[in-house]
């Protein structure tokens, strides 16, 4: 990469968010130049933090955030590998800008996502059940360290969504990725504290969605993604 790296600030969370996104920008740029390519292993946490003048908090944020839009992945014990050239289609996601835009998004949910689930219980390899169940692992420790979870949150979406082998149902999921944070990010921040129950209950919502699919449970994938996006909806509006 011929990148010229700049100062990490190594301050404010925020500071160090607006940071990795920067970094972001930089991984994806070297990609679309052709300096990194599809299926190739990215450098270390350690060569990147050097290449960027960052921290390595600040380089695994900018891998967990490629890695929830599907850029990158991570494969155990080997690294980090580029898993798709993004596109250099420019148009911007929609974003959410009123509580009937939300009520849109989660509409959009339900009618994409229980397809994607139920789809992806019939086509399901052995590799996506280890990618959803890393995902799920992923977040399941994100959540229990006090972190917010929804880099790792998508990163389990989207994971499902791949595993239906539809690229109309994995474009329009990566396309809505924007709406989809904002929306999860509100909920923490409009619902009750991420206290432990209130954790379990998401996590035990995950898993039955994993679960279906992995047993090839059709409708059992699709009613158990439709609870939890349904859910979802309930603990922004009422506190659930």
């Amino acid at each position: 990469m011929s990148d010229i790296p700049a100062e990490d600030s190594g301050a404010a969370p925020a500071d160090a968010l607006s940071r990795s996104e920067q970094i972001c920008k930089l991984i994806i740029a070297s990609i679309l130049r052709g300096e990194l390519a599809e299926n190739r292993k990215l450098p270390t946490e350690v060569e990147l933090a050097a290449r960027y003048a960052a921290s390595r908090t600040t380089i695994r944020e900018a891998l967990s955030r490629l890695r929830s839009e599907g850029i990158v992945v991570s494969r155990r014990g080997s690294g980090n590998y580029v898993q798709r050239v993004p596109s250099l289609q420019t148009r911007a996601s929609p974003q959410i800008e009123s509580i009937h835009d939300i009520e849109r998004y989660y509409a959009f949910r339900l009618c994409v996502e229980v397809g994607a689930a139920e789809i992806a219980s019939q086509a399901r390899t052995q590799e996506d059940i280890a990618v959803m169940r890393a995902a799920y692992q992923a977040l399941h420790q994100a959540q229990r360290r006090g972190a917010t979870g929804v880099d790792e949150d998508l990163a389990l979406h989207m994971a499902i969504a791949r595993a239906s082998h539809n690229p109309f149902f994995i474009s329009t999921i990566e396309y809505a990725l924007s709406p989809i944070r904002q929306c999860m990010e509100l909920a923490q921040n409009l619902g009750r504290p991420q206290g432990v129950e209130r954790i379990k209950t998401i996590d035990d919502e995950h898993l039955a969605i994993v679960e279906a699919i992995e047993q090839g449970a059709h409708e059992g994938a699709g009613r158990a993604m439709r609870h939890h996006i349904e859910s979802a909806r309930l603990r922004i509006f009422e506190g659930g």
